[in-house]
């Protein structure tokens, strides 16, 4: 049920005290805000607040709080806006000097662009990525995006602007039993220990996908990845010793390895002697970084290999331009494949 109450025939104080000690139990509340603004205005004119006594004032604010159902804190604010302005008014809203925008909407897509090309990496990845475009290459576009934080980078892309450029859905992945025991390699320090594991690309339109086979160093995180029809001896072994080959460290993968940044964890004992692991930003680099960053790190590389040559193809395209050719490399073969595989009508 509503109920509207007419104040306005109320002028004296005694009025005002017999209607509060009369609905103590009760409590109103305002139709709109609105009307909540016009009745304190309207109150306090008509009771000529600001020459009542003390004990005279705390009554009216205490009528305005039972007949408006604002708190007491929102009553005194309003009381102090009337004095000083002579009205009661809704002060929220823009404010009249607002903070200074540091991201525009070219930053937006800028960043849209990088997640679309490397496909949406970890905060400290991407902020990485801006940087080398900015550092590395030169791109002066990405000045601003090289020095975001984390927390600000993932308030960008769940802006509005930015949804509306990218939105990612991922399907739900059905639980896998495990197949085979994995053993964590400890290399020592050293590059030539391999992590290998498959993946499968997905079907098609009924059509059965590709399996990727992935090997990652354990300490450079070079990595090479390729692609076979089944999971089978007559497809991975020539795959395997292919990918054996590649190490270390020429190079079959020029974005995965020249251009990808990657965490490097850095070991500490604890305070009870316990082994940890930390992954700092500074500690963040690329493969191919990370090779040259070893102690004489030219022993590992084959004959006839100079790091003079690796530079030159590391910096011969931007990250950005890298992952447009692989994924461009990627989509002509997937549409390759499943062209041949599909089957004739």
């Amino acid at each position: 049920m509503i109920v509207t109450l007419h104040t306005d025939k109320l002028s004296i104080l005694e009025q005002l005290r017999a209607f509060a000690d009369g609905t103590q139990a009760r409590s109103f509340q305002a139709s709109s805000r609105q009307e909540a603004y016009d009745c304190i205005a309207d109150t306090l004119r008509r009771f000529h607040y600001e020459q009542r006594r003390k004990a005279d004032k705390g009554l009216i604010t205490h009528f305005l709080c039972q007949v408006t159902g604002l708190s007491r804190q929102q009553v005194v604010r309003h009381i102090r806006q009337f004095r000083e302005t002579r009205q009661v008014q809704d002060r929220r809203g823009a404010p009249a000097k607002p903070f200074a925008r540091h991201y525009t909407d070219e930053d937006v897509h800028l960043l849209a662009e990088l997640d679309r090309l490397h496909g949406t990496l970890s905060g400290p990845a991407t902020r990485k990525l801006a940087e080398r475009a900015f550092q590395v290459f030169g791109e002066a576009r990405y000045e601003r995006l090289a020095a975001i934080s984390n927390g600000h980078l993932y308030n960008l892309r769940k802006s509005t602007g930015y949804q509306r450029l990218r939105t990612v859905q991922d399907k739900t992945r059905p639980l896998r039993n495990a197949i085979g025991e994995r053993r964590k390699p400890r290399p020592g320090g050293r590059p030539d220990w391999l992590r290998v594991d498959s993946v499968h690309q997905g079907d098609l339109d009924g059509i059965k996908g590709l399996y990727l086979i992935n090997a990652v160093d354990e300490v450079t995180q070079f990595q090479f990845v390729c692609a076979v029809e089944r999971i089978s001896e007559r497809f991975l072994l020539p795959i395997l010793e292919h990918l054996i080959q590649a190490f270390p460290f020429t190079v079959l993968s020029p974005y995965l390895n020249f251009h990808r940044p990657c965490f490097f964890p850095e070991e500490y004992l604890d305070a009870k002697g316990r082994l940890r692991k930390r992954y700092r930003y500074e500690a963040m680099m690329t493969p191919y970084d990370k090779l040259k960053s070893l102690p004489d790190a030219s022993q590992f590389l084959r004959p006839g290999i100079r790091f003079a040559d690796l530079d030159a193809q590391a910096h011969r395209f931007s990250d950005n331009e890298a992952a447009r050719r692989l994924n461009a490399a990627r989509d002509k073969l997937f549409r390759t494949i499943n062209k041949a595989l599909t089957p004739v009508a």
